[in-house]
């Protein structure tokens, strides 16, 4: 809980740094600004259609629509304040945590309005697991951190069943090798590297659809970093994945298509390569060759 409500206060500040941006970017976007790009996908997990979001009186999100695809990594790039992980957050309704918050427009998981008065949140999350920008390993074992879910929502009946879903879900992020003689000892006992994917691995072990990454790599070294972008190459053939990220070399590594957001706008939005190569607003022009951010 502590790293969510520290995400959140961050997440505001950072809505707030937005506001205080100045107007030249504002003018480049214009009043009618509509984003660059195809917005749509043939297979799309999520629908997102002209989402608002609101902390208080600040305007955070701008009427993004977006569609992100079954089976594909989409990176959200933007500089701080932008309304990318705001925009992320809103995908597992994360932002019901923050006080003030409100959430206009319309998400669709596999058509199902997520924001529906009727649905449960805590099956949502299920289905769309989040992975925090600091690794948040329960204060419990490495086995009780992976169980944990998957005893809570009813997936195990057996603790047969159990064990399997404990080394399935550390095998698919690369853990298993390194932690199976040692499951009962504290998963805060591992390094920052075996944190972040032993967090990837609780969001697998509950069969997620969508696994939402919030800057997962950002608190690691080269080499950690190197194996969560593998893992999440790996992990595309069975799940959706939309990242957060401030590189864009990362961004250009892991994923297949990019969202540029900024001023909580989603400006431009394309395959990675197009993006990066081609860009066809200024704005994401400026950004990826450094003028700005």
């Amino acid at each position: 809980m502590t790293n969510t409500l520290a995400d959140a206060a961050r997440i505001t500040e950072e809505a707030k740094q937005a506001d205080a941006q100045g107007d030249s970017h504002k003018k480049a976007l214009g009043e009618d600004f509509r984003t660059v790009g195809r917005i749509r996908v043939d297979k799309p997990r999520m629908r997102c259609t002209e989402v608002n979001v609101f902390y208080g009186q600040n305007h955070a999100i701008k009427g993004v629509s977006l569609d992100i695809g079954a089976n594909e990594v989409i990176a959200m790039i933007g500089p701080s304040g932008c309304g990318k992980s705001t925009f992320l957050r809103s995908l597992n309704r994360m932002n019901d945590t923050i006080e003030g918050c409100r959430i206009e427009g319309e998400i669709l998981l596999d058509d199902q309005d997520i924001y529906d008065k009727k649905l449960d949140v805590v099956p949502l999350r299920a289905r769309v697991g989040m992975v925090f920008q600091k690794p948040n390993p329960f204060p419990k074992s490495i086995y009780e951190n992976i169980a944990y879910g998957p005893r809570i929502h009813g997936i195990a009946a057996t603790r047969t069943a159990l064990d399997e879903i404990v080394e399935t879900s550390l095998r698919k992020a690369g853990l298993w090798e390194e932690v199976k003689d040692r499951l009962d000892k504290p998963g805060t006992g591992l390094s920052g590297g075996q944190q972040q994917r032993l967090c990837i691995a609780r969001a697998i072990a509950v069969a997620p659809e969508v696994i939402l990454m919030d800057e997962p790599c950002s608190a690691l070294d080269p080499i950690a970093t190197a194996k969560v972008e593998e893992l999440i190459d790996e992990l595309r053939a069975n799940y959706t994945i939309a990242i957060v990220t401030h590189s864009m070399q990362q961004a250009a590594r892991v994923s297949q298509r990019t969202a540029y957001f900024h001023l909580g706008n989603l400006v431009e939005v394309g395959n990675t390569t197009q993006i990066f190569t081609n860009p066809r607003h200024k704005l994401t022009e400026d950004y990826i060759t450094g003028r700005f951010g």
